[in-house]
Parts: structure tokens; sequence; C-alpha cells
């Protein structure tokens, strides 16, 4: 594999990565921590997909991870501020640094358990570093080892975040799948 992480600016490759198969399901889009509540209930079927390319008008969503010219991973981070994790009340902000979240990673299937989600963890830091983040904080959860499901998977496992650099800063009162979301932090500078 000749893999290479680049900002999400591209919408169809953000679409495959993120899209529904049918046209008219309802799939996330990783908007839910991206939106506020009531606008991410209002979005059905394609309205969610046409929202994401709007919001791809004004910069990158996250980092994209290409195997040559085949999008295989995805990875959301942005300015916590910018996301509803600045308003969570289970996921405790620890200081008024202006971190950024990195919330989500997604690797196709046919492409995991080759690396990908530890190369799109550190593509998606290095990203925050070239935009001036100070450090990223990520909401991974602590499985202690244990199987999990694929799709409740999405905010990582702890063990990956702690390979890349992350220390715990502490628990949160966030539960995802029967385990417990911890909160995260890389320090950039």
């Amino acid at each position: 594999m000749d893999l290479e992480v680049r900002p999400a600016a591209v919408f169809a490759d953000v679409r495959t990565l993120l899209g529904p198969k049918r046209p008219d399901a309802n799939a996330c889009w990783c908007l839910s921590y991206r939106v506020d509540s009531r606008l991410n209930n209002e979005l059905r079927g394609p309205a969610r997909g046409e929202h994401v390319a709007r919001l791809l008008e004004d910069g990158p969503l996250g980092v994209l991870a290409y195997d040559g010219s085949e999008p295989v991973g995805w990875a959301a981070i942005a300015p916590r501020a910018e996301t509803s994790f600045a308003r969570n009340r289970r996921i405790p902000h620890v200081d008024d640094l202006p971190v950024w979240s990195l919330w989500c990673i997604r690797v196709r299937p046919g492409f995991r358990r080759r690396g990908i989600s530890h190369t799109l963890i550190e593509g998606a830091v290095e990203h925050a570093r070239r935009e001036g983040a100070p450090a990223v904080e990520a909401y991974p959860l602590d499985n202690q080892g244990a199987k999990v499901d694929q799709t409740m998977a999405y905010p990582g496992l702890r063990a990956s975040f702690e390979a890349a650099g992350f220390r715990h800063v502490v628990d949160t009162t966030s539960v995802l799948n029967g385990y417990v979301r911890v909160l995260m932090r890389r320090d950039l500078h």
C-alpha cells in the first residue's frame, strides 16, 4: 500500500467513505457532532450528503487516506469550538485551550487491518498542526482489549491513540456500545 493522507476536500471522495450505498438512505455522513442536534434530525436521505457538499465549499471536513488515487479511510477533525463537543455535557472540557477534536475514524471494508487507522490518526494530527492547533483531543472507547462492533468503533480505541502518543486525561460519562469513552490529548507544541 502506498498511503497518503490529505485534507478531505473532494466531495466524491468523502462520499466514497461516508455516503450510503443507496442515495435515499439515512447515513450519518459524520454530521452528528458537526451540526446542532435540530439540524442533524432534520437532514434526511440525500439532504445529508447535500449539506456535506455545501460544508466542503468552506474547506476540508477532516482528512482522507488514499491508496494511490483511491480513498480508503476517513478521519473527522475540526476545532472543538466548531463541533457539538463544545457543548457536550458528557465529555468535559479540561481547560480553555482551543483544541481540535478528532472524533471519527473509518476505513473501507476490504482495507481494514492494514494499519490505515493509525495512519489516519497521524494524518489528522498533522493537519491540525498545520492549521495551528495547540493540541488534539480524541474521545475513544476504553474497550480494554475486548472486541468492539465495527459500526460502533468509529471514535477509535484507546490503545490506538496511546500508540499515537495521546495521553489519557480523564474518563467521561459518555458510554457507547457499553464502553466508556475517555478523553485523550496530544499536545502539538
